[in-house]
């Protein structure tokens, strides 16, 4: 198994993080990650780096403000939701542009109240610049986003770019709305599926829009570790920088197992 023991209290520690930096994929329409190596070892004996981002980059947590003009922001959201219980759901059986609906999500595991709810569909494997990992991704509907609400998570996570199927995004046409940024993913679908992709997916953000009107954080691009985790329960921890008006930001997002099952937090007496 790829973990971190801690050798003082034996907690086993999982990466559930891509690795972020200058050049990582960007969605389809943004600007790429750039690092300027403006202080260097070689000249000054000491290095240092400016970085230039759209934030919905890597592995990274979103705020309901995303989605919802009154939302909160990552300055608003409460600590409390970066940390807890929770369960690792395997719908690695998921394809190119497959739904995942609330009985999927029912039949992967028991996601039981307040809990984190991270979904593995294996897409972390294709992480990279191509129509095939940011286009053909399987997303949530919104009935599946619905049941998470009613389960009142602290926040979700998936593995996927977007926690929507993403004909059901910016990629895609939609009335007054922007895009779309991959105008060859509806005849790309079309020809692979014979279907309609706006038939298949009418909505805009569906699932997001469900979780954001519930105040529910998300994270997108999930990755590490996740598959040795999969179908179990863990403690998960993600942190975002604290934005004024912050939509998204990059996390480390990490898994904690405690095998002994005698680590407690300190009281701080």
């Amino acid at each position: 198994m790829a973990y971190v023991t801690d050798p003082w209290n034996g907690l086993q520690f999982y990466e559930l993080s891509h690795e972020w930096g200058c050049g990582v994929p960007s969605y389809p329409g943004d600007d790429d990650v750039i690092f300027d190596h403006g202080v260097k070892h070689a000249q000054f004996g000491v290095q240092a780096f400016k970085i230039r981002t759209n934030f919905h980059t890597g592995t990274h947590m979103i705020a309901p403000i995303h989605m919802q003009a009154r939302g909160d922001d990552l300055a608003q959201v409460d600590p409390e939701r970066f940390f807890g219980n929770g369960i690792i759901l395997d719908l690695r059986n998921k394809s190119n542009w497959d739904k995942i609906t609330a009985d999927d999500l029912k039949a992967a595991g028991e996601i039981r109240e307040g809990d984190i709810v991270a979904i593995n569909t294996g897409w972390h494997h294709k992480y990279s610049d191509s129509l095939e990992y940011f286009g053909k991704a399987p997303g949530l509907t919104e009935d599946a986003a619905q049941y998470l609400v009613s389960k009142n998570p602290k926040f979700v996570a998936i593995d996927t770019p977007y926690i929507d199927c993403p004909v059901a995004t910016t990629l895609t046409p939609h009335v007054g709305r922007p895009g779309p940024f991959m105008k060859r993913l509806v005849p790309t679908y079309k020809e692979e599926t014979g279907r309609d992709a706006q038939a298949d997916y009418p909505g805009f953000y569906p699932a997001h829009k469900t979780l954001a009107a519930a105040g529910i954080p998300v994270i997108q691009q999930m990755a590490g570790d996740v598959d040795e985790l999969t179908g179990k329960r863990a403690t998960m921890i993600a942190t975002p920088w604290k934005i004024w008006r912050g939509d998204a930001c990059p996390v480390r997002f990490t898994a904690i197992l405690d095998p002994s099952g005698k680590v407690r937090i300190d009281s701080g007496e």
